[in-house]
């Protein structure tokens, strides 16, 4: 009796510790998600009585006096919105330039993937992530901190997954995802387009407002708003929008560019290293000929982020030609034209390094990333590869309210269930002493 008492009460401290785990912690194994481990779908017609806040067809006309008004703010949880079931609120679909700029296929009113593409070599994509507060009472249910990001992998395959991330500081759930698929046969990298970033709705992006390019793999992401880019976005259908990217679809059969980077003085190559302002960094940039013929006129180019200064007079050239490498006395590597490195035979390969300084001219508070873009040009065909530094500016982390919000509870949960245990373990040692 006295052990069955004892493994009655370690499985429920095991249940109690993972039902608070899993709110705190959720994973997920489908396309959309929350970090509120998996939200309720609610129809338009529950949302109008009532369901997430007081409306007058589920109070009456006094509604605005009861306890659930204005209610609580949630996105994208309705299941016959107008896109379909909102969980599902990142879609994509190809697109066309016409010679004047504009494009086809680039309206709300075309038909989306919304879950997986195949893609062809060199055709552009844009890729929609839908933005609605289902509350249903306007102004009066604003939801705040609101910013949104595109997670896009730099890296080829033969499937990758695009992710639309949604965040707002007083929403509950707080943070909410939804990913594409592209595929294809063929290994193939996706090309962000600069300046297609879009935002529309029926304020400030009424015909569209180009949002800032950092809202690509963006770091808690950028603010996006109703009638100004506040992160301020009231509830119900009006209020709603569109954020729209492009990216190019490219194969990588012809060639490769592999751009990697190091602390100045160490050996080994990464993909991503942390600095301090004042260290110096060297990146290198492989390009690779994987054909069987010959190519010619290739270039290489380097695009350094703000807060990396080229060192002048640091690039080297290494291939068959200078085994031991050759320095370079011009600067061309990092200017708009890059390097013309030469011709290179089938499985011939090249290596450019150079040196550039971290620097504070724009540095935020708390953890800055910066990805310098190694691009490799055969013809007309461009591939780019990113390495990141990462810095981090004083000692302090600045954090935003919903982080702080997060590491509360979190704290919160913990306490709890060490709580839990002890006062288990405590009635074990009673129940025990009394027998």
């Amino acid at each position: 009796m006295r052990k069955y008492i004892k493994i009655k009460y370690i499985i429920f401290t095991i249940a109690i510790t993972a039902v608070l785990s899993y709110g705190l912690f959720p994973l997920t194994a489908c396309a959309w998600g929350d970090n509120g481990g998996g939200r309720p779908s609610y129809t338009e017609e529950e949302i109008d009585n009532g369901a997430i806040g007081a409306t007058e067809i589920s109070d009456g006309e006094n509604y605005k006096k009861t306890d659930n008004y204005p209610g609580t703010i949630v996105f994208n949880s309705i299941s016959n919105g107008i896109i379909g079931d909102e969980k599902n609120f990142v879609g994509a679909r190809e697109c066309f330039q016409r010679a004047d700029g504009t494009w086809i296929g680039a309206t709300k009113d075309t038909i989306w993937n919304p879950d997986e593409i195949e893609v062809e070599d060199g055709h552009t994509y844009i890729i929609r992530m839908y933005v609605h507060n289902n509350n249903p009472n306007g102004e009066d249910a604003v939801a705040k901190n609101t910013k949104i990001s595109f997670i896009l992998p730099i890296d080829s395959a033969k499937e990758i997954e695009v992710n639309g991330i949604i965040n707002s500081s007083n929403a509950t759930p707080s943070r909410y995802w939804d990913h594409v698929t592209f595929k294809s046969s063929n290994l193939f990298h996706l090309e962000y387009i600069e300046n297609t970033a879009l935002l529309e709705n029926n304020g400030i992006g009424k015909g569209g407002v180009v949002l800032s390019d950092d809202l690509i793999q963006a770091d808690g992401g950028i603010l996006i708003g109703y009638d100004k880019l506040d992160g301020r976005i009231p509830g119900c259908y009006q209020y709603d929008g569109f954020v729209t990217i492009k990216v190019k679809a490219v194969f990588d059969y012809d060639f490769i560019a592999d751009t990697q980077v190091r602390l100045a003085g160490e050996k080994t190559w990464q993909d991503t290293v942390t600095a301090n302002v004042g260290d110096k960094v060297e990146f290198q940039i492989q390009y690779k000929n994987t054909s069987n013929k010959s190519q010619t006129h290739v270039v290489l180019r380097d695009i350094l982020p703000p807060n990396l200064r080229y060192v002048p007079g640091s690039t080297k050239l290494m291939d068959a030609k200078y085994p031991n490498g050759a320095t370079i006395n011009e600067d061309v590597l990092v200017d708009d034209n890059g390097f013309l490195i030469g011709d290179y035979s089938a499985g011939s390969n090249a290596y450019v390094m150079f040196t550039a300084e971290v620097v504070d001219d724009s540095l935020a508070c708390g953890q800055n990333t910066l990805i310098n873009k190694g691009q490799a040009y055969v013809n007309d065909k461009l591939l780019e590869d990113r390495a990141t530094v990462i810095i981090y500016k004083d000692e302090n982390y600045d954090f935003t309210s919903a982080q702080t919000i997060q590491i509360t509870a979190i704290i919160i949960g913990i306490s709890i269930c060490i709580v839990i245990l002890i006062w288990l373990i405590y009635k074990i040692i009673k129940f025990n002493r009394r027998k």
